[in-house]
């Protein structure tokens, strides 16, 4: 029995195992349709397994195939319901990968589920056998399915409107240490930067609700400290209130109280789940709140480049699931990152249409049918010093988020703040001057530090800290000869 797909129903119902090219995985002349939805897998075959065959077993394990071949399927619109493999290729430069297309059909997926959607595009598949590794570098959602998405309960027009803040970056900062401050420290913190020009503070990942700080005493504390920096300076202030907990039951008891002392903002971490992200973005939606998104425990799935899910089809799913914030890397901080790849996430979250851009690691174009943007966060061992690089990388509509850079600052808090805030507007006023930052950057920051001392002393403690190690996860693509 030859590996060609049978179509004689005797031969292909009959009982016993069957190659899965055999069963109608892999269809080579498969023609996409508009509504499919469409994912790129990087596939590891074991020895022996050919990539044909690995690909067609990609499509049936995130589909309807299982071992054997069982009769039951007979009793469904078959052809609709199997994914159809139809594109393998080697990964260029990658002995022993292989680029493999699969295309489902819309009628496989829950409306307005992400739970649903990922239980089978990455459900069995990823400890599948046959495969040695496997990983989602890339998603094409359709329109059709897009639609069924809320999305995010704000998006970055509106908030930038509610803010009344145009033209720059946000700036935000970390409260550092992130764990072990009592309420009424923890707050001093927050006044301090905002007071200083920052326009966010947050909570970080982990603190929620530990013996040193009970989460009301904190929600109590930062919301007096963000009223009265609002006073001091003028400007709309916040700070993400981390409501993550245990229950869902708890993450509304927290999210509500933040909603009652006057927050514009709450935040949850990714750890807690699909569902739970969908049910506190629709939280959001009803009480006119903006959604932080920390994307704690991303690099489970998305450092390896042979295996797990690129953090791109992640930054998808968490738009249609609906986030407002999301962090997305920095390329130049401490965090996994090469520019290219990240400034791919940032399209992700921006573009009202992604162009495919292989550099970028966008292998589809998408439509994104008016789903609000996501404001994309750059967090991560960033400094005042590579305020002309962030710039450059990531424009505008971003949050720039100093941590360390803020709270570390040798002069304090609120001179840390200082800085940055000088810095971002020192190279704004630059940039739309014509001023070209990457070439100009420094001296700009120079200039501005002399009639600066919290900027000086930041470009003195920190100018020369860099990050520079090699990133696990860049784009793997074949430059096509140009044609002359």
């Amino acid at each position: 029995m030859g590996d060609t797909q049978i179509t004689d129903a005797k031969k292909r119902y009959s009982a016993g195992v069957l190659k899965y090219r055999q069963m109608g995985y892999w269809v080579p002349d498969y023609q996409p349709k508009d509504t499919d939805v469409l994912c790129l897998f990087r596939i590891t075959p074991q020895e022996g397994v050919e990539p044909e065959e690995a690909a067609a077993a990609v499509a049936g394990e995130s589909s309807t195939a299982t071992w054997t071949v069982v009769w039951t399927d007979r009793l469904t619109a078959c052809d609709s319901y199997r994914a159809k493999a139809y594109r393998c290729e080697p990964v260029p430069n990658a002995p022993g990968q292989y680029f493999a297309w699969v295309a489902y059909d819309l009628i496989l997926f829950e409306e307005g589920s992400i739970a649903n959607m990922t239980a089978s595009l990455i459900g069995n598949v990823f400890s599948f056998k046959p495969l040695k590794a496997a990983r989602l570098e890339d998603i094409r959602i359709p329109v059709a399915y897009v639609k069924t998405f809320k999305g995010p309960p704000t998006g970055l027009v509106v908030e930038r409107e509610r803010l009344d803040k145009f033209g720059r970056p946000l700036l935000g900062a970390t409260t550092k240490p992130k764990l072990g401050l009592s309420g009424r420290n923890y707050g001093r913190v927050i006044y301090e930067g905002l007071k200083g020009g920052l326009d966010f503070m947050k909570d970080d990942e982990n603190i929620n609700s530990q013996p040193f700080m009970h989460w009301r005493d904190r929600f109590l504390y930062v919301m007096d400290a963000v009223n009265k920096a609002q006073a001091v300076t003028g400007e709309v202030k916040g700070s993400y209130l981390n409501v993550t907990a245990g229950t869902m039951e708890a993450m509304y008891e927290r999210a509500g109280f933040a909603r009652e002392l006057g927050s514009v903002v709450v935040m949850v971490d990714l750890v807690i789940g699909w569902t739970a992200i969908q049910s506190m973005a629709e939280w959001c939606r009803r009480n006119d709140m903006v959604m932080h998104m920390h994307r704690a425990g991303h690099g489970t799935y998305t450092r390896q480049k042979n295996h797990g899910v690129s953090f791109r089809v992640i930054a998808k799913w968490l738009r249609l699931a609906g986030c407002d914030h999301l962090h997305a890397g920095t390329a130049v901080g401490k965090l996994e990152g090469d520019p290219l790849t990240v400034q791919g996430y940032y399209n992700v979250c921006r573009d009202s249409y992604t162009k495919t851009d292989l550099p970028r690691g966008l292998y589809f174009d998408m439509d994104w049918a008016d789903t609000k943007k996501v404001m994309p966060v750059a967090s991560g061992g960033i400094h005042a010093g590579q305020m002309h690089q962030l710039l450059d990388l990531f424009g505008d509509d971003c949050i720039l988020q100093f941590g360390g850079g803020t709270i570390g600052h040798p002069q304090g808090i609120q001179a840390g703040a200082v800085a940055n805030r000088v810095a971002l507007e020192a190279m704004v006023k630059a940039r739309n001057e014509g001023v070209d930052l990457l070439l100009e950057g420094p001296e700009v920051l120079r200039k501005a530090a002399q009639w600066c001392g919290p900027l000086k002393a930041a470009l003195d403690t920190w100018g020369d800290v860099t990050f520079n190690y090699q990133s696990t996860d860049s784009s793997d693509y074949a430059v096509t000869p140009a044609v002359a």
